[in-house]
Protein backbone atom coordinates (compact mmCIF):
# COMPACT_ATOMS: atom_id res chain seq x y z
CA UNK A 1 0.00 0.00 0.00
CA UNK A 2 1.56 3.62 -1.16
CA UNK A 3 1.85 6.29 1.53
CA UNK A 4 -0.87 8.11 -0.39
CA UNK A 5 -3.27 5.11 0.04
CA UNK A 6 -2.31 5.50 3.89
CA UNK A 7 -3.27 8.94 3.66
CA UNK A 8 -6.60 8.42 1.93
CA UNK A 9 -7.46 5.71 4.57
CA UNK A 10 -7.01 8.81 7.23
CA UNK A 11 -9.19 11.36 5.64
CA UNK A 12 -6.58 13.32 3.79
CA UNK A 13 -8.21 14.96 0.65
CA UNK A 14 -5.86 14.45 -2.90
CA UNK A 15 -5.41 18.30 -3.01
CA UNK A 16 -4.47 18.67 0.61
CA UNK A 17 -1.96 15.46 0.28
CA UNK A 18 -0.40 17.61 -3.29
CA UNK A 19 -0.05 20.44 -1.39
CA UNK A 20 1.51 19.19 2.05
CA UNK A 21 3.89 17.40 -0.09
CA UNK A 22 4.86 20.44 -2.00
CA UNK A 23 5.21 22.05 0.86
CA UNK A 24 7.59 19.88 2.57
CA UNK A 25 10.05 19.64 0.38
CA UNK A 26 10.72 23.33 0.33
CA UNK A 27 10.98 23.24 4.49
CA UNK A 28 14.45 21.31 4.07
CA UNK A 29 16.57 23.53 4.95
CA UNK A 30 14.68 25.05 8.27
CA UNK A 31 14.23 20.84 9.03
CA UNK A 32 18.35 21.01 9.29
CA UNK A 33 18.65 23.64 11.19
CA UNK A 34 16.42 22.13 14.11
CA UNK A 35 18.00 18.79 13.46
CA UNK A 36 21.43 20.13 14.44
CA UNK A 37 20.08 22.14 17.22
CA UNK A 38 18.21 18.67 18.87
CA UNK A 39 22.06 16.69 18.26
CA UNK A 40 23.76 19.87 20.67
CA UNK A 41 21.05 19.14 23.23
CA UNK A 42 20.71 15.68 23.50
CA UNK A 43 24.41 15.29 23.80
CA UNK A 44 23.91 17.82 26.67
CA UNK A 45 21.10 15.88 28.34
CA UNK A 46 23.06 12.73 27.89
CA UNK A 47 26.20 14.43 29.78
CA UNK A 48 24.59 15.19 32.64
CA UNK A 49 22.92 11.88 33.07
CA UNK A 50 26.52 10.34 32.68
CA UNK A 51 28.14 12.73 35.01
CA UNK A 52 25.74 11.87 37.67
CA UNK A 53 26.55 8.21 37.28
CA UNK A 54 22.74 7.62 36.61
CA UNK A 55 21.55 3.52 37.10
CA UNK A 56 18.86 0.97 37.61
CA UNK A 57 18.62 2.08 40.89
CA UNK A 58 17.23 5.31 40.40
CA UNK A 59 14.17 4.11 38.50
CA UNK A 60 13.00 2.50 41.79
CA UNK A 61 9.84 3.69 43.74
CA UNK A 62 9.65 5.68 47.23
CA UNK A 63 6.40 6.24 49.42
CA UNK A 64 5.18 7.90 51.75
CA UNK A 65 7.28 10.60 52.85
CA UNK A 66 10.02 9.80 50.19
CA UNK A 67 12.71 10.35 52.18
CA UNK A 68 16.44 9.27 50.87
CA UNK A 69 14.52 8.69 47.20
CA UNK A 70 17.90 8.40 45.35
CA UNK A 71 16.75 8.80 42.11
CA UNK A 72 14.87 12.23 42.57
CA UNK A 73 17.38 13.12 44.04
CA UNK A 74 19.72 12.40 41.01
CA UNK A 75 17.17 13.82 38.47
CA UNK A 76 17.05 16.74 39.91
CA UNK A 77 20.91 17.25 39.76
CA UNK A 78 20.62 16.16 36.62
CA UNK A 79 17.97 18.85 35.32
CA UNK A 80 20.31 21.21 37.76
CA UNK A 81 23.69 20.06 35.43
CA UNK A 82 21.35 20.34 32.30
CA UNK A 83 20.21 24.21 32.95
CA UNK A 84 23.47 25.14 34.15
CA UNK A 85 21.82 26.06 37.54
CA UNK A 86 22.73 25.78 41.61
CA UNK A 87 19.62 23.53 41.92
CA UNK A 88 16.58 22.25 40.77
CA UNK A 89 13.17 21.13 42.19
CA UNK A 90 11.53 18.21 39.49
CA UNK A 91 8.49 16.48 41.09
CA UNK A 92 5.25 14.75 40.83
CA UNK A 93 3.62 16.68 42.80
CA UNK A 94 4.16 19.73 40.99
CA UNK A 95 0.35 19.40 38.91
CA UNK A 96 1.18 21.88 36.35
CA UNK A 97 3.38 24.97 34.65
CA UNK A 98 0.93 27.28 36.41
CA UNK A 99 1.26 24.99 39.94
CA UNK A 100 5.41 25.38 39.38
CA UNK A 101 4.66 29.38 38.71
CA UNK A 102 2.89 29.66 41.54
CA UNK A 103 5.06 27.79 43.90
CA UNK A 104 8.31 29.94 42.89
CA UNK A 105 6.00 33.22 42.84
CA UNK A 106 4.44 32.03 46.50
CA UNK A 107 7.89 30.92 47.88
CA UNK A 108 9.78 33.88 47.05
CA UNK A 109 7.61 36.50 47.47
CA UNK A 110 5.90 38.07 51.05
CA UNK A 111 3.38 40.57 52.08
CA UNK A 112 4.42 44.57 51.07
CA UNK A 113 6.96 43.05 48.06
CA UNK A 114 6.17 43.88 44.14
CA UNK A 115 5.78 41.73 40.98
CA UNK A 116 6.75 43.38 37.75
CA UNK A 117 6.12 41.84 34.28
CA UNK A 118 8.02 43.58 31.88
CA UNK A 119 6.55 41.66 28.93
CA UNK A 120 2.62 43.20 29.69
CA UNK A 121 -0.02 40.45 30.81
CA UNK A 122 0.94 36.96 31.68
CA UNK A 123 -0.96 33.91 30.82
CA UNK A 124 -4.60 33.52 31.25
CA UNK A 125 -4.26 30.94 34.75
CA UNK A 126 -1.72 33.06 36.16
CA UNK A 127 -3.97 36.43 36.39
CA UNK A 128 -5.51 34.55 39.17
CA UNK A 129 -2.46 33.64 41.31
CA UNK A 130 -1.47 36.72 41.02
CA UNK A 131 -4.63 38.57 41.71
CA UNK A 132 -4.93 40.71 38.64
CA UNK A 133 -8.32 39.08 38.48
CA UNK A 134 -9.52 38.13 42.26
CA UNK A 135 -9.65 35.22 43.22
CA UNK A 136 -9.31 33.05 46.36
CA UNK A 137 -5.66 32.65 48.07
CA UNK A 138 -4.20 35.16 45.41
CA UNK A 139 -1.06 37.00 45.90
CA UNK A 140 -2.77 39.60 45.83
CA UNK A 141 -4.60 38.32 49.49
CA UNK A 142 -1.05 38.08 50.88
CA UNK A 143 -0.09 41.77 50.26
CA UNK A 144 1.90 41.35 47.22
CA UNK A 145 1.22 44.07 44.32
CA UNK A 146 1.91 43.90 40.58
CA UNK A 147 2.51 46.06 37.59
CA UNK A 148 3.35 45.70 34.13
CA UNK A 149 4.86 47.50 31.71
CA UNK A 150 3.30 46.92 27.96
CA UNK A 151 5.69 46.32 25.19
CA UNK A 152 6.13 48.61 21.80
CA UNK A 153 4.25 48.28 19.21
CA UNK A 154 6.96 46.28 17.36
CA UNK A 155 6.70 43.58 20.33
CA UNK A 156 9.95 44.88 21.64
CA UNK A 157 10.49 45.54 25.46
CA UNK A 158 10.02 49.15 26.10
CA UNK A 159 13.15 50.12 28.02
CA UNK A 160 12.63 53.35 29.52
CA UNK A 161 8.97 52.51 30.97
CA UNK A 162 10.70 49.49 33.02
CA UNK A 163 13.38 51.67 34.29
CA UNK A 164 10.57 53.81 35.83
CA UNK A 165 7.95 51.09 36.89
CA UNK A 166 11.42 49.45 38.90
CA UNK A 167 11.13 50.52 42.65
CA UNK A 168 11.87 49.91 46.00
CA UNK A 169 9.34 47.33 46.48
CA UNK A 170 9.99 45.46 43.04
CA UNK A 171 11.17 42.06 44.35
CA UNK A 172 10.50 39.79 41.35
CA UNK A 173 10.29 40.04 37.73
CA UNK A 174 8.29 37.60 35.97
CA UNK A 175 9.44 37.50 32.19
CA UNK A 176 6.80 34.93 30.02
CA UNK A 177 9.13 33.05 27.02
CA UNK A 178 5.89 32.20 25.10
CA UNK A 179 3.31 34.07 23.60
CA UNK A 180 0.31 32.56 25.70
CA UNK A 181 -2.62 33.40 24.29
CA UNK A 182 -1.73 36.81 22.80
CA UNK A 183 -0.32 37.73 19.20
CA UNK A 184 3.15 39.14 20.64
CA UNK A 185 6.08 37.74 19.41
CA UNK A 186 7.98 35.09 21.51
CA UNK A 187 11.24 35.79 23.18
CA UNK A 188 14.34 34.48 22.37
CA UNK A 189 17.11 32.96 25.21
CA UNK A 190 19.05 35.50 24.00
CA UNK A 191 16.78 38.42 23.87
CA UNK A 192 15.37 37.73 27.40
CA UNK A 193 19.50 37.84 28.31
CA UNK A 194 19.47 41.48 27.29
CA UNK A 195 16.38 42.16 29.34
CA UNK A 196 18.12 40.23 32.36
CA UNK A 197 21.57 42.34 32.21
CA UNK A 198 19.11 45.98 31.94
CA UNK A 199 17.26 44.80 35.37
CA UNK A 200 20.15 43.83 37.04
CA UNK A 201 21.76 47.10 35.81
CA UNK A 202 19.58 48.94 37.83
CA UNK A 203 18.25 46.89 40.89
CA UNK A 204 20.93 43.61 40.99
CA UNK A 205 19.13 42.18 44.31
CA UNK A 206 15.90 41.73 42.04
CA UNK A 207 14.79 38.34 41.66
CA UNK A 208 14.03 37.18 37.35
CA UNK A 209 12.00 34.65 37.18
CA UNK A 210 11.30 32.77 33.58
CA UNK A 211 8.31 31.30 32.65
CA UNK A 212 10.43 28.68 30.11
CA UNK A 213 6.93 26.86 29.16
CA UNK A 214 7.04 25.26 25.43
CA UNK A 215 10.71 27.13 25.34
CA UNK A 216 12.98 24.62 26.39
CA UNK A 217 15.57 23.05 24.24
CA UNK A 218 14.16 25.40 21.13
CA UNK A 219 17.64 26.88 21.11
CA UNK A 220 21.35 25.43 22.53
CA UNK A 221 20.90 27.48 25.23
CA UNK A 222 17.63 28.35 28.11
CA UNK A 223 17.66 31.66 30.31
CA UNK A 224 19.42 29.89 33.41
CA UNK A 225 22.35 30.73 31.22
CA UNK A 226 21.64 34.32 30.37
CA UNK A 227 21.19 35.36 34.16
CA UNK A 228 17.75 34.32 34.90
CA UNK A 229 17.56 33.34 38.93
CA UNK A 230 14.65 31.06 38.57
CA UNK A 231 13.59 29.31 35.32
CA UNK A 232 10.10 27.38 35.61
CA UNK A 233 8.22 24.87 33.00
CA UNK A 234 5.92 21.57 33.03
CA UNK A 235 7.28 18.17 31.93
CA UNK A 236 3.46 17.52 30.37
CA UNK A 237 5.58 19.96 28.20
CA UNK A 238 9.00 19.68 26.00
CA UNK A 239 11.23 18.55 28.75
CA UNK A 240 9.13 15.43 29.83
CA UNK A 241 9.67 14.01 26.57
CA UNK A 242 5.78 12.67 26.28
CA UNK A 243 6.65 10.03 29.05
CA UNK A 244 6.06 12.39 32.24
CA UNK A 245 2.49 11.88 33.51
CA UNK A 246 2.22 14.78 35.17
CA UNK A 247 5.05 17.36 36.96
CA UNK A 248 7.18 20.49 37.13
CA UNK A 249 10.43 21.62 37.44
CA UNK A 250 12.13 24.80 39.08
CA UNK A 251 15.56 25.44 38.52
CA UNK A 252 17.87 28.37 39.69
CA UNK A 253 19.87 29.78 42.26
CA UNK A 254 20.05 27.64 45.73
CA UNK A 255 17.97 30.17 47.61
CA UNK A 256 15.41 30.95 45.37
CA UNK A 257 14.66 26.80 45.01
CA UNK A 258 15.07 26.38 48.58
CA UNK A 259 12.49 29.04 48.71
CA UNK A 260 10.18 26.94 46.35
CA UNK A 261 10.44 23.82 48.21
CA UNK A 262 9.49 25.59 51.18
CA UNK A 263 6.65 26.27 49.91
CA UNK A 264 6.03 23.30 47.71
CA UNK A 265 5.54 21.10 51.19
CA UNK A 266 6.13 23.26 54.03
CA UNK A 267 8.54 25.09 56.29
CA UNK A 268 11.46 22.63 57.89
CA UNK A 269 10.35 20.17 55.37
CA UNK A 270 10.91 21.52 51.58
CA UNK A 271 12.89 18.94 49.42
CA UNK A 272 13.63 16.56 51.62
CA UNK A 273 9.70 14.53 51.62
CA UNK A 274 7.80 13.90 48.43
CA UNK A 275 7.77 10.19 47.50
CA UNK A 276 8.08 9.97 43.85
CA UNK A 277 5.43 7.06 43.37
CA UNK A 278 7.40 5.29 40.60
CA UNK A 279 7.42 8.22 38.25
CA UNK A 280 11.29 8.33 37.87
CA UNK A 281 12.06 5.95 34.94
CA UNK A 282 9.30 8.26 33.02
CA UNK A 283 11.25 11.43 34.20
CA UNK A 284 14.44 10.41 33.41
CA UNK A 285 13.64 8.46 30.01
CA UNK A 286 11.22 11.67 28.95
CA UNK A 287 13.99 14.21 29.47
CA UNK A 288 16.46 12.07 28.04
CA UNK A 289 13.68 12.32 24.41
CA UNK A 290 12.80 15.86 25.04
CA UNK A 291 15.21 17.66 22.61
CA UNK A 292 14.00 14.91 19.84
CA UNK A 293 11.00 15.45 20.76
CA UNK A 294 10.99 18.86 20.45
CA UNK A 295 12.77 19.02 17.39
CA UNK A 296 9.72 17.09 15.96
CA UNK A 297 7.47 19.70 17.20
CA UNK A 298 9.03 22.51 15.85
CA UNK A 299 9.30 20.81 12.50
CA UNK A 300 5.48 20.60 12.61
CA UNK A 301 4.86 24.08 13.98
CA UNK A 302 6.89 25.40 10.28
CA UNK A 303 4.52 23.06 8.44
CA UNK A 304 1.38 24.34 9.64
CA UNK A 305 2.72 28.12 9.09
CA UNK A 306 3.53 27.65 5.87
CA UNK A 307 1.06 25.94 4.59
CA UNK A 308 -1.99 28.91 6.80
CA UNK A 309 0.60 31.67 5.55
CA UNK A 310 0.26 30.51 2.13
CA UNK A 311 -3.33 30.19 2.46
CA UNK A 312 -3.40 33.69 3.38
CA UNK A 313 -4.11 34.08 6.90
CA UNK A 314 -1.81 35.87 9.65
CA UNK A 315 0.05 33.46 11.60
CA UNK A 316 2.95 33.93 14.41
CA UNK A 317 5.12 33.75 13.73
CA UNK A 318 6.11 33.08 9.78
CA UNK A 319 7.10 29.90 8.18
CA UNK A 320 10.51 31.64 8.17
CA UNK A 321 11.36 33.39 11.51
CA UNK A 322 13.40 32.14 14.18
CA UNK A 323 11.58 30.03 16.65
CA UNK A 324 11.39 30.75 20.48
CA UNK A 325 8.78 27.89 21.46
CA UNK A 326 7.12 25.54 19.76
CA UNK A 327 3.67 27.04 19.69
CA UNK A 328 1.95 28.59 16.28
CA UNK A 329 -0.40 31.00 16.41
CA UNK A 330 -2.95 31.45 13.21
CA UNK A 331 -5.88 33.84 12.60
CA UNK A 332 -8.51 31.90 11.48
CA UNK A 333 -10.77 34.88 12.04
CA UNK A 334 -14.20 33.36 12.73
CA UNK A 335 -15.50 30.74 15.55
CA UNK A 336 -16.35 28.16 12.22
CA UNK A 337 -12.63 28.86 11.80
CA UNK A 338 -11.33 27.59 14.97
CA UNK A 339 -14.18 24.62 15.47
CA UNK A 340 -12.89 23.49 12.13
CA UNK A 341 -9.30 23.45 12.90
CA UNK A 342 -9.52 21.64 16.27
CA UNK A 343 -11.79 18.89 14.91
CA UNK A 344 -9.25 18.51 12.45
CA UNK A 345 -6.94 18.18 14.74
CA UNK A 346 -8.82 15.62 17.54
CA UNK A 347 -9.43 13.28 14.14
CA UNK A 348 -5.65 12.79 13.66
CA UNK A 349 -5.59 11.88 17.31
CA UNK A 350 -4.47 8.04 18.37
CA UNK A 351 -6.25 8.85 21.39
CA UNK A 352 -10.36 9.72 20.66
CA UNK A 353 -10.05 10.74 18.02
CA UNK A 354 -13.98 10.25 17.03
CA UNK A 355 -14.99 12.69 19.37
CA UNK A 356 -15.64 16.70 18.55
CA UNK A 357 -14.26 18.96 20.73
CA UNK A 358 -16.59 22.04 21.55
CA UNK A 359 -15.83 25.09 22.94
CA UNK A 360 -16.73 24.79 27.06
CA UNK A 361 -16.07 27.51 30.50
CA UNK A 362 -12.53 26.26 31.57
CA UNK A 363 -11.29 27.16 35.17
CA UNK A 364 -8.53 29.72 34.86
CA UNK A 365 -9.63 30.99 31.59
CA UNK A 366 -12.42 34.41 31.04
CA UNK A 367 -13.95 33.46 27.81
CA UNK A 368 -15.29 29.96 26.23
CA UNK A 369 -11.87 27.78 25.07
CA UNK A 370 -11.95 24.84 22.85
CA UNK A 371 -9.40 22.32 22.97
CA UNK A 372 -8.39 19.70 20.53
CA UNK A 373 -5.75 16.74 22.70
CA UNK A 374 -6.33 13.45 21.86
CA UNK A 375 -3.07 12.58 23.98
CA UNK A 376 -1.85 9.72 26.04
CA UNK A 377 -1.30 11.99 28.84
CA UNK A 378 -4.17 14.31 29.42
CA UNK A 379 -3.71 18.16 29.17
CA UNK A 380 0.32 17.35 27.55
CA UNK A 381 0.62 19.96 25.09
CA UNK A 382 3.87 18.40 24.05
CA UNK A 383 1.33 15.78 22.08
CA UNK A 384 0.07 17.49 19.15
CA UNK A 385 -2.84 19.72 20.04
CA UNK A 386 -4.93 22.76 19.54
CA UNK A 387 -6.47 25.41 21.57
CA UNK A 388 -7.60 29.10 21.61
CA UNK A 389 -9.87 31.09 23.16
CA UNK A 390 -13.02 31.48 21.06
CA UNK A 391 -13.37 35.36 20.52
CA UNK A 392 -12.13 37.99 18.60
CA UNK A 393 -9.85 37.53 16.00
CA UNK A 394 -10.05 33.91 16.71
CA UNK A 395 -6.37 32.57 16.88
CA UNK A 396 -6.14 29.20 16.87
CA UNK A 397 -2.90 28.08 18.86
CA UNK A 398 -1.03 24.71 17.64
CA UNK A 399 1.50 22.93 19.30
CA UNK A 400 3.50 19.48 19.83
CA UNK A 401 3.75 16.32 18.03
CA UNK A 402 5.89 13.42 19.52
CA UNK A 403 6.72 13.05 16.11
CA UNK A 404 6.97 14.88 12.82
CA UNK A 405 5.38 12.91 11.09
CA UNK A 406 2.06 12.99 13.35
CA UNK A 407 2.33 17.02 13.19
CA UNK A 408 2.38 17.47 9.42
CA UNK A 409 -0.94 14.88 9.50
CA UNK A 410 -2.70 16.79 12.56
CA UNK A 411 -2.29 19.89 10.13
CA UNK A 412 -2.94 18.01 6.71
CA UNK A 413 -6.38 16.78 8.34
CA UNK A 414 -7.37 20.36 10.05
CA UNK A 415 -6.79 21.76 6.16
CA UNK A 416 -9.08 18.87 5.15
CA UNK A 417 -11.75 19.61 7.30
CA UNK A 418 -11.51 23.44 6.20
CA UNK A 419 -11.59 22.63 2.87
CA UNK A 420 -14.62 20.11 3.01
CA UNK A 421 -16.51 23.00 5.25
CA UNK A 422 -15.63 25.88 2.85
CA UNK A 423 -13.56 27.61 4.85
CA UNK A 424 -10.52 27.25 2.65
CA UNK A 425 -9.47 26.86 -1.17
CA UNK A 426 -6.35 25.08 -2.22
Amino acid sequence: MKLTDLYSRMGISPSVCEFGEKLQDDLQEQFARFDKTAEYNQMKVLLAMQQNRVSEECFQASTGYGYNDYGRETLEKVYADTFHTEACLVRPQITCGTHALAIALFGNLRPGDEILSPVGKPYDTLEEVIGIRPSRGSLAEYGVTYRQVELKEDGSFDYPAIREALNERTRLVEIQRSRGYLTRPSFSVRQIGELISFIKGIRPDVICMVDNCYGEFVDTIEPSDVGADMTVGSLIKNPGGGLAPIGGYIAGTLECVKNAAARMTCPGLGAEVGASLGVNRSFYQGFFLAPMITKGALKGAVFAASAFEKLGFAVTPTGSEPRNDIIQSITLGSPEGISAFCRGIQHAAPVDSHVDPEPWDMPGYDSPVIMAAGAFIQGSSIELSADGPVKPPYNVYYQGGLTYEHAKLGVMKALTTMEKEGLIRL
